[in-house]
């Protein structure tokens, strides 16, 4: 790669001390995300003021440096990976969160950790429901990067859904905002959107308005045990035909629910240990909520091999317990895996089932699937040892084939964490070449020098040739 000292020296002169870090502990951080694959970096840069990110963008624009915006550094799929080196803009400190209770609108900056968000929005009456697995860490900023969702996305939405108006820096340095805080915009091209979901590679965010909701009166949780996988898929199906829409609605394999059980001792079902479960929350008005518990109940009585409700909250949060706990438990399946985040339609729900049980078998590796059924957006964890070059071998061949088959049956290779390096392989399976022209035509039109993120999405990235840091992150799940 070459170097860009000189054009290094003169942003440390632009902006000042302690702005511009090259130490080696530096550095390290800023060279990989969650997916644990490291790349060098030759500066950090932590800017003060939007003007500052004007000029780090404006300098690397002109001595075409490579620039790779950062917040906590959550990605699963190396988007946030400084590939090309160059520098990172690490906007992690910009947590500042407004909320306007009077319009229900928060106004943060690119910093502001999600959950942060949500307290601050419920201490005055409201919700924000985007609420990734990593939300205690991530930033909205990542967010809006890959429009992430979580176990709301089913009734309330995904990130875009809850983005009026963003404010940024285009390669050049130029300021743009996109939209106003306002319900309604309707004036010109929806530059906003294109920017949500675009992984960093057209222009920076530094602040966006959010709109929330009322918080829910009431929430009521079940959990249901089934007696296989296709029975819970189906299950679902009937639950989303029958026109009910609860606010989660979670399913855990019975592979999940195995390792979930072994973590915490416990059996989620006396009598059903090992079972396929749907976890699944009700939330709204009181009178809808108890409305739909009627229906709820007759639901799992009819289709469950067992049920059992939450009584308090206190119950509902011992339930969630066996939701968080599968993901690291998983581990005692293999040492390390391939966490995708794959969307399959409602219809083709049990034919899902059915290929990944054929997966299992044909490559002889444990696949625990869990993950957020209101949306279709499932987490396909594909285990394996390292150390085992035929386990490698046959995690690469399976995410290929899993790959191909969530697109058959017209899927989508993420929902929620983007495309980023891990995925770079499968990105033409989902689009065609029009597609890919058309996108990256955008691309050139606003950042033509490709300096920012380069190396992502477009280009194929051969994970398998680099090898993963052997790390715990706090927040991997």
């Amino acid at each position: 790669m070459p170097s860009h000292s000189a054009a290094t020296r003169q942003l440390r002169r632009r902006l000042g001390a302690g702005r511009v870090r090259t130490d080696a502990v530096s550095l390290a951080a800023a060279g990989f995300d969650s997916s644990k694959i490291a790349f060098a970096a030759e500066a950090v840069v932590v800017p003060r003021t939007g003007a500052d990110v004007g000029v780090v963008l404006e300098l690397a624009n002109r001595h075409r440096v490579p620039v790779t915006a950062r917040g906590r550094g959550t990605s699963l799929t190396g988007s946030a990976a400084p590939v090309r080196g160059g520098w990172v803009l690490d906007l992690s400190h910009w947590r500042g969160i407004r909320i306007d209770a009077e319009a229900g609108l928060a106004r943060v900056r690119a910093g502001a950790r999600v959950a942060d968000i949500q307290r601050a929005a419920a201490a005055k009456g409201w919700f924000y429901p985007p609420d990734p697995s990593s939300h205690e860490h991530c930033t909205i900023g990542g967010n809006i990067a890959c429009n992430a969702g979580g176990m709301h996305g089913g009734k309330y939405g995904v990130t875009r859904d809850f983005v009026l108006a963003l404010e940024g820096y285009l390669p050049t340095g130029e300021f743009v905002s996109w939209g106003t805080p306002t319900r309604k915009f309707s004036a010109g091209f929806n530059l906003r959107d294109l920017w949500i979901g675009s992984e960093g590679l057209l222009g920076v965010v530094t602040a966006a308005t959010l709109r929330l909701i009322p918080q829910p009166e009431s929430r009521w949780t079940l959990l249901a045990a089934f007696a296989n996988e296709t029975a819970a898929f189906r299950a679902a199906r009937a639950l989303f035909g029958a026109r009910l829409q609860p606010a989660i609605c979670e399913f855990l394999d019975r592979y999940s629910v195995h390792c979930a059980e072994r973590a915490t001792g416990t059996t989620v079902f006396p009598g059903a240990a090992g079972r396929p479960v749907l976890l699944v929350e009700l939330a709204g008005s009181v009178a809808e909520v108890k409305s739909q518990r009627r229906v709820l109940q007759a639901w799992a009585a009819k289709h469950a091999l067992a049920h059992r409700a939450a009584r308090t909250r206190a119950e509902a949060e011992a339930l969630w317990a066996v939701r968080r706990k599968c993901s690291r438990a998983m581990f005692e399946l293999g040492d390390s895996k391939l966490n995708e985040d794959i969307v399959v339609p409602l219809r083709n729900y049990e034919k899902f089932a059915r290929f990944l049980e054929k997966l299992r078998k044909e490559s002889g590796l444990s696949i625990p699937t869990f993950g957020h059924l209101g949306d279709g957006n499932l987490h396909v964890n594909i285990m394996y040892h390292r150390a085992v070059p035929a386990e490698c071998r046959a995690a690469e061949r399976a995410v290929a084939r899993l790959m191909r088959e969530v697109v058959a049956l017209e899927g989508a290779i993420s929902g929620e964490h983007g495309i980023g390096l891990a995925k770079t392989p499968f990105f033409r399976l989902q689009h065609s070449p029009a597609q890919v022209r058309a996108m990256q035509a955008v691309k050139r039109a606003l950042d033509p020098r490709g300096i920012l993120n380069p190396g992502k999405m477009f280009e194929v990235f051969e994970v398998w040739k680099h090898p993963r840091l052997d790390v715990k992150l706090p927040w991997d799940h």
